[in-house]
């Protein structure tokens, strides 16, 4: 029997009429399907309000997607597009607030960044090797960075995706 924790368990077809974070994560050019599947299970996690795969991003049904997913990608929302540049002011466009996930000059350290209830948050996530494209953020309302203490100064894109949609629970579901 599966352990029952403190979040709210929601079945496959609940999930769309279910209240969501109101964040999104926005894959720029990801290499990996199998980082792209890990996105999915934690924006499951978070019920976040969807993804946007740009560039070479794959797309489910990718095999690689669907064996990290875990079956999350056949309920979690998401947009393919062409290019980040136009999905970030697409977004922008409709009203979203975006950061980039990035080591950058005039960053915020991710602890300082706390999104307030109201605000809706893309985080752009950037390519495994080079990072968000410095077109891209330059278009973004900030760059928020995860502080880095060892050799390689980088962590995994499908792990900062989580530690990112924690903070942004921690402030804009949690308080």
């Amino acid at each position: 029997m599966p352990a029952q924790g403190l979040g709210e368990r929601l079945p496959a077809e609940a999930f769309g009429l279910a209240e969501r974070l109101p964040v999104r994560l926005v894959l720029d050019n990801i290499r990996s399907g199998q980082n792209v599947g890990a996105c999915f299970r934690s924006a499951d996690a978070f019920r976040i309000d969807g993804l946007d795969l740009c560039g070479i991003t794959c797309h489910p049904p990718h095999r690689d997607i669907l064996k990290s997913a875990l079956g999350a990608s056949g309920h979690v929302p998401w947009n393919a597009h062409a290019e980040t540049l136009s999905a970030v002011q697409h977004l922008q466009s409709r009203g979203w607030k975006v950061a980039a996930a990035e080591q950058a000059p005039n960053s915020v350290a991710l602890q300082e960044w706390k999104p307030v209830q109201g605000e809706r948050w893309a985080l752009v996530l950037g390519n495994e090797v080079r990072g968000v494209a410095p077109e891209v953020l330059e278009a973004c309302d900030l760059v928020v960075e995860m502080p880095q203490y060892g050799v390689k100064q980088s962590i995994n894109v499908s792990v900062c995706a989580g530690v990112y949609l924690w903070q942004a629970a921690l402030h804009l579901r949690h308080s």
